[in-house]
């Protein structure tokens, strides 16, 4: 009878299969509509979930895997630029998100069925690159990153030939002025959908996060003024600090201090500064 007291809180082995992230796991992902330009000079709209940041600091990047036969990975590879759309929660637009993953079908089927709004690229002229076009972005969307594939020696895939693996370097991202306010106040957030993938044979699952809560990095986990000092006085390079900007930086936590330092030593060589102020710290927080 130890059986009707099992409350099956113990581990067990799963198999892991192809495509372990839905089939051997629970993995909560992205929704994410790839937009790419088509030979017929078209938008094609594919959905995906396996976008991932790759590179976060200096150059920004994104990790895209597909079916190397996809149309999209057929786009990317001819024309080098892409739009990821990052689209809210809403049924009707994951239903139609569904839709446009479907393997096979041409550009012209896909927008046939896309329920979406295309609009052309935000990039101004003095941010396109001789010689690339780029794909119409999707108006309904939360944030979009603009971006353009980079084929240099930092990352080269040598899996099996099913796959694809694209690393995007992030031009620019854009999204809609209420969440852009959101970031810069420190709070709020938009409702974007998860998805757990094709877990069974007839459906894709998705969920609708709750509202997130902020918790506290612990006052002893932070820094304070003699640590920002410490730091500070023992990077390379010609700028100084003003005592004052010590403080600006306290809340900073200490793990990615010495980066944060970094960055702001960097902006300031870029202009010309040779003593970081608190004005001028304020200045690369709000480009920030």
């Amino acid at each position: 009878m130890s059986w009707f007291f099992n409350n099956k809180t113990d581990f067990v082995n799963v198999k892991i299969l192809d495509n372990f992230y839905q089939t051997s796991s629970f993995y909560p992902m992205p929704v994410v509509i790839c937009s790419t330009l088509s030979d017929s000079g078209l938008t094609n709209l594919g959905s995906y979930s396996l976008c991932f940041p790759f590179g976060i600091s200096k150059d920004h990047y994104m990790m895209l895997i597909s079916r190397s036969t996809s149309n999209t990975a057929g786009n990317i590879r001819k024309h080098k630029t892409i739009a990821l759309n990052f689209i809210p929660y809403d049924k009707a637009y994951l239903k139609n998100a569904v839709e446009l993953g479907y393997p096979g079908e041409t550009t012209e089927e896909k927008l046939a069925e896309s329920i979406f709004t295309l609009i052309p690229t935000s990039r101004d002229e003095s941010e396109k690159q001789a010689g690339l076009e780029y794909p119409d972005i999707i108006k309904e969307s939360v944030q979009i990153f603009e971006c353009t594939v980079d084929e240099t020696d930092i990352f080269k895939y040598d899996g099996p030939e099913i796959e694809a693996h694209f690393l995007l370097k992030i031009d620019k991202i854009i999204m809609q002025e209420q969440y852009a306010d959101y970031l810069k106040a420190g709070e709020g957030f938009p409702t974007l959908p998860v998805d757990f993938g094709y877990r069974d044979s007839k459906q894709f699952w998705f969920s609708k996060h709750s509202h997130p809560y902020a918790e506290p990095i612990p006052k002893g986990k932070g820094v304070n003024t003699d640590a920002v000092q410490y730091q500070v006085e023992r990077m390379e390079g010609a700028v100084k600090w003003h005592p004052d900007a010590y403080k600006k930086l306290v809340k900073v936590p200490r793990i990615f201090l010495k980066m944060v330092i970094g960055k702001i030593n960097e902006a300031a060589k870029t202009e010309g500064i040779d003593l970081v102020t608190p004005e001028f710290l304020d200045k690369v927080n709000a480009k920030r």
